[in-house]
């Protein structure tokens, strides 16, 4: 007997697609969090990822660094919320509402993907760009592999 719920259906179970989602959204929270409560260690990978060098926020003067762990902080919390709601989403995800779903999510990733990687690109910081391209690409391919689950 098959069930209305997407990750119960007894046939073609898009089970696997689901965890990854369930998985990335969690991640997206957890990355956040990391942005949020341990700026030292995000300042530390973000040195390294846009200067290579670890160290590079220590030789900023001390307003830039507070303004920068503001800013780190801010889009942690960001980071935490909307992972957090694509986590709510998903594990609601049913048959009945599957495309309006998975449409939802990927316009949200699409809206902040787009404009985020194109003036990261736009000033110079290509390697924001593949950060970006990566949490992307997370969520592209299982919301992309769900679509053959819904009409």
């Amino acid at each position: 007997m098959q069930t209305s719920t997407m990750h119960n259906r007894a046939t073609s179970t898009p089970t696997f697609w689901i965890n990854w989602l369930t998985y990335t959204a969690e991640f997206t929270v957890l990355f956040g969090l990391l942005m949020v409560l341990a700026p030292g260690l995000t300042q530390q990978a973000f040195g390294l990822l846009i200067f290579q060098n670890t160290e590079q926020f220590a030789a900023f003067d001390p307003q830039a660094t507070a303004y920068i762990e503001l800013a780190h902080a801010v889009m942690g919390s960001v980071l935490v919320g909307w992972g957090a709601l694509i986590f709510m989403l998903v594990r609601k995800l049913n048959i009945e509402d599957a495309k309006q779903t998975c449409n939802m999510i990927t316009i949200s990733v699409l809206l902040w993907y787009v404009p985020d990687t194109a003036f990261s690109l736009y000033s110079g910081f290509w390697q924001n760009a593949v950060l970006n391209s990566g949490f992307a690409v997370l969520y592209a391919v299982p919301l992309l592999a769900l679509r053959k689950y819904y009409r």
